[in-house]
């Protein structure tokens, strides 16, 4: 693959003398933009070896070519008529994945095997893991990735991000849980088995903080298998005195430990929160 991203970032060095009607060009980054959609390659990754999310810069820019290089063209979906860049991605029953009437995903994002789509929307460039639930009204921004074994709950918005290429997508790891109503955007990132309260906001700029210890966690980084709520925190400014956003870990549970709704509602609830 190496040829095809040298490829690609040379003509992203020079963007500003592409125009649509390109072939060879839009060749290049439709083939590149293929392998997205396919599932072949991915915008990020987690590295096993560090916990660094590694993000593959060159097929950020083969979406951003992908816009330069291509005319708004009417799309006919039965009664339904859109007006875009982009074709609507299609053959979701051959790729065992489910969609329910009202949900849409583009063209250049994947959806593994067993994943499921509410009336929901998923973007280019994003992920969608392995038996995953996009429920509904939930969107999926360019590039996110969602891991295997996530639910997203009703209306939950995980931001997209393209510009600038080298921007770290936000990043749901394997078997998290994203609370209904949560926001998640600018590069955010949930770990492995983590459970959000309804509500909770997350960005880079949010302290993540342990209830128990008071010790700042992270910013914008809940971590692997803890219960987490969005909260907020006194802080004295020059203007006078304000409550800030933070998110509160309320429980670490066991590695590899299974979600227990019961449980999980009582611990929410006991203080003031619900799933």
């Amino acid at each position: 693959m190496a040829d095809l991203s040298d490829q690609i970032a040379e003509l992203y060095a020079h963007a500003d003398t592409l125009t649509p009607g390109d072939k060879a060009a839009d060749a290049l980054v439709t083939q590149a933009v293929t392998l997205l959609d396919q599932g072949h390659e991915r915008v990020a990754y987690v590295d096993e070896a560090t916990g660094e999310v590694v993000v593959n810069e060159w097929l950020k820019q083969a979406i951003l070519l992908l816009f330069r290089l291509r005319t708004i063209e009417t799309i006919n979906v039965g009664p339904f008529e859109y007006a875009d860049k982009l074709p609507l991605k299609t053959g979701f029953k051959e790729a065992g994945v489910r969609v329910v009437p009202g949900a849409s995903a583009r063209w250049g994002s994947f959806l593994a095997p067993g994943a499921v789509m509410m009336p929901s929307y998923v973007n280019i460039g994003a992920r969608v893991g392995e038996r995953s639930m996009v429920d509904t009204w939930a969107t999926v921004g360019s590039c996110a990735q969602i891991g295997a074994d996530v639910h997203l709950a009703g209306g939950v918005g995980i931001g997209g991000v393209l510009e600038p290429p080298n921007a770290v997508p936000v990043i749901i790891e394997d078997e998290a849980f994203i609370g209904s109503r949560c926001m998640i955007v600018d590069g955010a990132r949930v770990g492995k088995g983590a459970v959000l309260g309804a509500g909770t906001i997350l960005n880079p700029s949010i302290p993540v903080i342990d209830a128990e210890t008071g010790e700042e966690l992270s910013r914008g980084h809940v971590p692997p298998w803890s219960v987490a709520v969005g909260a907020s925190r006194r802080r004295e400014l020059p203007g006078g005195e304000f409550f800030l956003p933070c998110v509160l870990v309320l429980k670490h549970l066991s590695e590899g430990e299974r979600h227990d709704k019961v449980q999980l509602n009582a611990v929410l609830r006991d203080h003031g929160v619900a799933t």
